[in-house]
């Protein structure tokens, strides 16, 4: 498979702002979550700032990678390019 330049340059970014920020899991649950464009937010029970999720982040072996508001669930925090993200998001 070949990419575009500008496929490669963006595949190296997100790699550059992936940083991990604890290796340790957290619980919280779906602030809310929008189906149409595949993201949402996460309220933590730590009361730190909320993070952002995207359905790729999602642990599922669904078809549809989706979340419900209130859904509690467990993820690692990382840095990204636009701030905090949830990675690994697993329902519990």
């Amino acid at each position: 498979m070949l990419l575009h330049e500008s496929q490669l340059a963006q595949g190296v970014f997100n790699l550059t702002w992936k940083v991990e920020m604890s290796g340790t899991i957290e619980t919280g649950h779906v602030k809310w979550f929008n189906d149409e464009k595949g993201y949402g937010f996460i309220s933590r029970d730590n009361g730190q700032d909320d993070v952002f999720v995207h359905f790729r982040s999602i642990n599922s072996t669904a078809n549809r990678k989706t979340l419900q508001e209130g859904q509690r669930v467990e993820f690692k925090v990382i840095k990204g390019p636009k701030g905090l993200q949830a990675e690994e998001v697993t329902a519990i």
